[in-house]
């Protein structure tokens, strides 16, 4: 079976790993401006390697927003532990937007400002209200992480980006049909369950998900994207937002 020697490398990598959540720094990475200085709506997407032995194999992702009239950000994501202590997976809650991911540097993904910024703001807080996997989180091949964020990404017509390839669980469909837009709304995905499929958009590219692993090529920003690394290449920026 293709699975077992899947949950041998996973048990594994889980014995190689000594961190301790409790002593992992969380500490601002400096990318955000101070809430006390961010003067008007801002919206933002992140992503970090995961923590422990799941960084090896993918990233864990966020999204974040303040109000030009608010006091602090804004954080929503989605984590198994969040289901054990208040029985959903969705955390939103005042934070600060770029923490590190217990010791992970996060990555600035997308940033937008200004009336832009409050219209997604406004279509990402109905959105979470609505997200059907709460009280679900597979690490692997979704509902988990990922899954969230790139069906926020996927429903707001207004951010024109993708998750990195490494992002396992992306390509897990939360309605279980088979065929969507793609991520970016720029093109289409078939996929099945997040374990088999085919996405191809002018902002993905074209990417082929075998076993929820992402292998593909972006054009427009010349890269090669892969499951474990993510992307080599140019940097990954979005294509239409420039248009």
């Amino acid at each position: 079976m293709k699975i077992l020697p899947i949950i041998l490398f996973l048990t594994l990598l889980s014995s190689c790993s000594s961190k301790d959540w409790r002593t992992a720094s969380r500490a601002s990475a400096g990318i955000a401006t101070k809430a006390e200085d961010q003067k008007e709506d801002i919206y933002q997407v992140y992503y970090a390697r995961a923590f422990s032995w799941r960084g090896y194999l993918g990233t864990h992702p966020w999204v974040a927003w303040k109000l030009k009239d608010e006091d602090s950000y804004t954080v929503a994501q989605v984590t198994s532990w969040n289901i054990r202590r208040t029985g959903s997976s969705v955390s939103v809650q005042k934070d600060l937007p770029d923490r590190k991911w217990f010791d992970n540097d996060p990555t600035l993904l997308y940033e937008v400002t200004g009336e832009k910024a409050r219209v997604v703001i406004e279509k990402t807080k109905k959105i979470i209200a609505d997200y059907p996997h709460k009280k679900i989180y597979r690490l692997w091949p979704g509902p988990n992480s990922n899954t969230f964020v790139s069906h926020i990404i996927r429903s707001i017509e207004e951010l024109p980006l993708e998750l990195p390839a490494n992002g396992v669980g992306k390509d897990y469909l939360v309605d279980n049909s088979l065929l969507a837009d793609s991520p970016s709304n720029k093109g289409y995905q078939l996929s099945a369950y997040g374990l088999l499929g085919v996405t191809a958009g002018i902002e993905e590219g074209l990417e082929v998900n075998l076993l929820g692993l992402s292998f593909g090529i972006d054009l427009w920003r010349p890269a090669l994207k892969l499951p474990f690394i993510g992307r080599l290449g140019f940097k990954d920026e979005p294509v239409t937002d420039a248009l």
